[in-house]
């Protein structure tokens, strides 16, 4: 199979190789950074940051899964990916994805649990509890998202994917069969892994700023950074996902050049920024990360 990406001109690839290698560095040293202090700071062994770090392990995987590849093929004038490599990087990509969002809702949960119900939340978010939700997380997004793309095969009638990487979208659009049973089943799944943990987080955070309104200015400043930066990941992630998989490019069955390269550039947010922006968005919002990041940079310079 032939990835079509971005362009053919030289000049272009070499500017955006430039770009996406120098995204690939920040993702991997920003989010690498996040887990080394996570791990080894004691301070930092709370659910908050339990997750924090897991959510850091899949945005590396997220990347690391596209982006060599992508850069590879920058330089490259057949962009070929074979069949089994390009089913790896389908699944891959859509049990990561299945993992963030709900991942997302649990981390809305955890600070709804401890800003609303401060005295139970060491019953309520235990180590154990923890574990188990995360469970729960990859068992339920294997089922709802990577298992019914293996149990549906298609055939395709075509080897050119206009896209920079193998995306269930643009894939399907290959299918020389009929696809309305796919795309019932692609809208469905999106509503159950998208919206629902959108109500939750929606739902978490409506509680949260009525309890964080009723406390003193003090602790009010204090929970708002440590939900602010949650917010911004949920806005970067699930605004993206939406306009994919609820968007205009949602409309496969069209299959017009303007939907495939819609469904390219909203990747590009998903796949490739949200990744590089969420270890800098909670470490800049994070007074404790923050301070164990300044404290990890001293001792490694002296």
């Amino acid at each position: 199979m032939i990835l079509l990406g971005f362009s053919m001109d030289p000049k272009i690839n070499g500017l955006l190789f430039v770009l996406f290698f120098a995204i690939y560095v920040v993702t991997l040293s920003g989010n690498s950074l996040i887990i080394i202090l996570i791990i080894n700071n004691a301070q930092l062994h709370k659910p908050m940051y339990f997750f924090l770090c897991v959510l850091s392990i899949l945005d590396l995987c997220y990347s690391t899964t596209a982006l060599p590849k992508l850069l590879a093929d920058l330089f490259s004038t057949e962009r070929i990916i074979s069949h089994l490599s390009c089913a790896i990087q389908i699944y891959v990509m859509l049990l990561v994805a299945g993992i963030e969002y709900q991942l997302l809702a649990v981390m809305a949960y955890d600070r709804y649990v401890a800003i609303c119900h401060p005295l139970h939340y060491h019953t309520l978010m235990c180590w154990g509890n923890c574990y188990k939700l995360m469970a729960l997380v990859f068992i339920l997004s294997f089922m709802l998202c990577t298992l019914p793309s293996i149990m549906s095969p298609i055939t395709i009638c075509s080897n050119q994917i206009n896209h920079f990487m193998c995306e269930m979208l643009a894939v399907l659009k290959l299918s020389c069969e009929d696809i309305s049973s796919n795309e019932l089943q692609i809208f469905s799944i999106s509503f159950i892994i998208l919206l629902l943990p959108l109500v939750l987080i929606l739902l978490s955070y409506g509680f949260i700023i009525s309890s964080v309104i009723k406390i003193q200015s003090a602790g009010r400043s204090k929970a708002f950074s440590t939900c602010t930066s949650h917010l911004g990941v949920v806005a970067l992630y699930f605004g993206t996902a939406m306009l994919m998989y609820f968007g205009p490019a949602s409309m496969y069955s069209s299959a017009s050049m303007y939907s495939s390269d819609q469904e390219k550039y909203s990747s590009l947010f998903y796949v490739i920024i949200s990744p590089m922006l969420n270890p800098l968005i909670y470490s800049l919002n994070n007074r404790e990360v923050k301070d164990t990041m300044k404290k990890f940079l001293v001792k490694i310079t002296h």
